[in-house]
C-alpha cells in the first residue's frame, strides 16, 4: 500500500492505492477544512515572531489585563494587592526599627512613631487597618514622627491607583459584551434558494434576551483566495458581500429572528456559483453583527462564519414565528431547520444567457425604433465629417452624394424594419415564413389595406363616400341600400 497526499488550499485529502490488479483507489474522508473565523466568533489568528514590538502590551497596560484569560486576571490581581501591602507594611516596620520603638514600645513614658507596633505583623496589621479605614483605635501614628507623616501620605496615594487600577480593570472585565454576544444566535447553515423570482443567499439571526440591541447592523465578508493578473496570491482576500446596504436592509430591528438576504445578481461574488461549482470551490462567509447593548451603553460584536460545505443549495428556513393569543411567539426549537425547494441548479449567469439564447428577437423589437435614430444620427455625422475632407480625399472615398444615398438607403431600410413591428399579429406571421420576398410582401399588404378600406367606405352614406373619394363605389351597391342612403340624407 502506498499513501499519496494532496493538498487543495487548506484541504487534505488522503489517497490508497493497491499494489494488486483488482484493486481500486479509495478516497478517504475529507479532513474538515481550517476556519479563519469559529462558529462562536474567535478567529483562528496567532501573531508571532513579534521581536521587539511586545513593549507595545507594556505601553497599553490596561488594554493587556482586560485581554487576558479570567485565571490570569486574578492571579495578578491577588498578586499586586499581596505585593503592596507587604511592600508598605515592611516600610511601616523599617521607620519603628530604625527608630529604636520595637524596643521601647512598652515604655509609657517613650512616645514611638507608631503607638503598639513593636514587631512585623504590628506593623502590618497597622497598614490594613489605615489602608481599608477599620480603625480599631488600638495602633495610631502620632505627631513625633515626620517620616511616618509622609509615608501615610505615600500610603494614600499608592492605595488608590491601586484600587482604581486594578478594580476598574475588573469591572471592565465583568461588563464586557462578549457574553452579551453569547445571546445571539446564528443559524448552523446558510440556504440558497429562490426569493421574489431572484437566486438569493441566506441566513437566520436571533436575540435570545428580552432586552433590544440598539442601531443593530450587519455586514458578511467572503474569504477566498485568488491570484491577481499580476501573478500575486492572495490567500484571504476579502469581499463585501452586499445584505442590503444601498436600502438600509441592513438596519436591523433585531426583536424576532430575522433572515438576512443576500441577492446574487452581476455585482454578486457568487455571480458564476452553480451547485455543481459549490461541490469544487473553497470559501468562508464571516457574518459580523454590531449593535449598542441596550442595558449597559456598550457596543456588542457577535460574529460567525459558513463555510462551503454548510451553505445549502435549494433549502429554505422553517417559519419560527406564530400568533397566539395576544403575543408572538417564537419557537426555537425550529431555528435552524431547513427544507428542499424547487432551485434551478443553475448560476445567475448560466440562467440569464439561457433565456437570451431561448428569446432571440426580444432584443430587436425593444431596440429597433432606438437603432433607427442612431443610425440616421451617425450618417449625419459622416456627412458632415465627409464635406470637411479635402478634394482629394472625397475622390478616394467615392461620389460626392455618397452620404446622401447612404441616408435614403438607410432610411428605406429602417422604415420596412420600423414598419413590421407596427403589422398586425397575421402580417407578421407572413413576414416571418421563409421564401416571402419584400415585394410579395408588400403586395399582400396594399391589398389587404384596399380591400379593408373598400369595406369601411362602402359603410359610409352618399355625402360621406363622396367626401372621402367612394362615390365610384356607390354603384356596386344593392338599389335597397342606395334608397335607404337616399331617404336617410335628403
Amino acid at each position: 500500500m502506498s499513501a499519496l497526499r494532496k493538498k487543495f488550499g487548506d484541504d487534505y485529502q488522503v489517497v490508497t492505492t493497491s499494489s494488486s490488479g483488482s484493486g481500486f483507489n479509495q478516497p478517504a474522508p475529507k479532513r474538515k477544512r481550517q476556519r479563519f473565523v469559529d462558529k462562536n466568533g474567535r478567529c483562528n489568528v496567532q501573531h508571532g515572531n513579534l521581536g521587539s514590538e511586545t513593549s507595545r502590551y507594556l505601553s497599553d497596560l490596561f488594554t493587556t489585563l482586560v485581554d487576558l484569560k479570567w485565571r490570569w486576571n486574578l492571579f495578578i490581581f491577588v498578586l499586586t494587592y499581596t505585593v503592596a501591602w507587604l511592600f508598605m507594611a515592611s516600610m511601616w516596620w523599617v521607620i519603628a526599627y530604625i527608630r529604636g520603638d520595637l524596643y521601647k514600645a512598652h515604655d509609657d513614658k517613650y512616645t514611638p512613631c507608631v503607638a503598639n507596633v513593636y514587631n512585623f505583623p504590628s506593623a502590618f496589621l497597622f497598614f490594613i487597618e489605615t489602608e481599608a479605614t477599620i480603625g480599631y483605635g488600638f495602633r495610631y501614628i502620632t505627631d513625633k514622627c515626620p517620616e511616618g507623616i509622609i509615608l501615610f501620605l505615600f500610603q494614600s496615594i499608592l492605595g488608590s491607583i491601586v484600587d482604581a487600577f486594578l478594580i476598574g480593570c475588573m469591572f471592565i472585565k465583568m461588563s464586557q459584551p462578549k457574553k452579551r454576544a453569547e445571546t445571539l444566535m446564528f443559524s448552523e447553515h446558510a440556504v440558497i434558494s429562490m426569493r421574489d423570482g431572484k437566486l438569493t443567499l441566506m441566513f437566520r439571526v436571533g436575540n435570545l434576551r428580552n432586552s433590544h440591541m440598539v442601531s443593530a447592523q450587519i455586514r458578511c465578508k467572503l474569504l477566498k483566495s485568488r491570484q491577481t493578473p499580476e501573478g500575486e496570491f492572495l490567500p484571504l482576500d476579502q469581499l463585501e458581500l452586499d445584505v442590503g446596504f444601498s436600502t438600509g436592509a441592513d438596519q436591523l430591528f433585531l426583536v424576532s429572528p430575522l433572515t438576512i438576504c443576500h441577492v446574487i445578481d452581476t455585482k454578486s461574488p457568487f455571480y458564476e456559483l452553480s451547485q455543481r461549482s459549490m461541490q469544487t470551490e473553497q470559501f468562508e462567509i464571516v457574518v459580523i453583527l454590531e449593535g449598542i447593548v441596550e442595558t449597559t451603553g456598550m457596543t456588542c460584536q457577535a460574529r460567525t462564519s459558513y463555510t462551503e460545505d454548510e451553505v445549502l443549495w435549494g433549502h429554505r428556513f422553517y417559519p419560527v414565528i406564530s400568533l397566539e393569543e395576544g403575543f408572538f411567539k417564537v419557537d426555537y426549537s425550529q431555528f435552524h431547520a431547513t427544507f428542499e425547494v424547487p432551485t434551478p441548479a443553475y448560476s445567475v449567469k448560466e440562467q440569464e444567457e439561457m433565456l437570451l439564447i431561448s428569446s432571440p428577437l426580444m432584443a430587436p423589437s425593444l431596440s429597433s425604433s432606438r437603432e433607427k435614430n442612431n443610425s440616421v444620427d451617425c450618417l449625419d455625422t459622416l456627412e458632415d465629417t465627409s464635406t470637411k475632407l479635402p478634394s482629394k480625399l472625397q475622390k478616394m472615398t467615392g461620389r460626392g452624394d455618397l452620404p446622401r444615398k447612404l441616408l435614403r438607403m438607410s432610411s428605406t431600410t429602417s422604415e420596412k424594419a420600423y414598419s413590421f413591428g407596427d403589422l398586425s399579429m397575421k402580417l407578421q406571421r407572413i413576414s416571418s415564413v421563409p421564401g416571402n420576398s419584400e415585394e410579395k410582401l408588400v403586395l399582400k399588404t396594399t391589398k389587404m389595406s384596399s380591400d379593408l378600406m373598400s369595406q369601411s367606405v362602402a359603410d359610409l352614406p352618399p355625402k360621406l363616400q363622396r367626401l372621402a373619394g367612394g362615390g365610384r363605389m356607390e354603384g356596386h351597391l344593392p338599389p335597397k341600400l342606395r334608397k335607404m342612403n337616399s331617404d336617410r340624407f335628403t
